[in-house]
């Protein structure tokens, strides 16, 4: 059951983009200090941020790097019949150039509008090390999970060359999965991330996450998952992909 858990847990904080950061006050010791703040996940799967210097969550964390981030299904009529994570995490800046430069690759491409105030700006990469998490994934459905995150095998240059390819040659494709999935469609999907259950488009400043019918464990897989997504009349479930 819990890796069940796991999985559906791992599968919303893939889905969502943006959340609350908890922080302990660093103004008003004892309470805890919430903001919203977008994310994506690096390539161990951890939340990445991109925060300013002068931000009060930036001071809080400096001091106390214990932090969680509540994420929730977005656009749910009833909050509480649907699934939400809250992930404890320690907080640390990003210092080494080559990571810094990995994460404003991949954080770019999520959020392009922030490569200005990144580089205009006094804005730093952070990356929450999950500790703990509390999953609910409805009434009763209560976990505790020691670990929900997954590392992405193609994380680097094998998923910028897949990505580069599907946007640059394979437009119509993206856009049948978008329609496929019933995703609005006021502007072009881009994709922008891919993971071995899945991959993320973006469509004008939203992010939306779409699962693979099964896991891939090589860009063979992920191009054979792809190809039969462009080809579906419906989007295949896993019983479907396994047939």
């Amino acid at each position: 059951m819990s890796e069940k858990a796991a999985k559906h847990a791992r599968e919303l904080l893939l889905k969502e983009y943006r959340g609350v950061l908890s922080t302990q006050s660093k103004a008003m010791p004892g309470f805890p200090f919430g903001s919203v703040v977008p994310y994506c996940l690096d390539e161990l799967g951890r939340p990445l941020i991109l925060i300013s210097r002068i931000a009060q969550h930036t001071h809080n964390l400096q001091k106390d790097a214990k932090c969680s981030l509540l994420v929730g299904e977005r656009g749910a009529e009833d909050v509480q019949a649907v699934g939400r994570l809250t992930l404890l995490a320690e907080a640390a800046p990003l210092s080494d150039p080559a990571a810094i430069e990995a994460a404003a690759t991949r954080y770019y491409r999520y959020f392009p509008e922030s490569r200005g105030y990144h580089q205009a700006h006094d804005f730093d990469f952070w990356v929450l090390q999950p500790v703990r998490s509390r999953y609910i994934g409805g009434f009763g459905a209560i976990h505790w999970l020691p670990e929900v995150h997954l590392a992405n095998a193609f994380a680097g240059a094998s998923e910028l060359s897949m990505i580069e390819h599907m946007n640059s040659d394979h437009a119509s494709a993206i856009a049948h999965y978008v329609e496929l999935s019933g995703l609005p469609r006021h502007e072009p999907a881009q994709l922008v991330g891919i993971d071995s259950e899945g991959f993320h488009l973006r469509i004008g400043k939203s992010v939306h996450w779409l699962a693979f019918p099964t896991s891939c464990n090589s860009p063979g897989a992920v191009r054979q998952a792809l190809v039969q997504l462009a080809r579906a009349e419906t989007w295949p479930t896993a019983e479907q992909a396994s047939a």
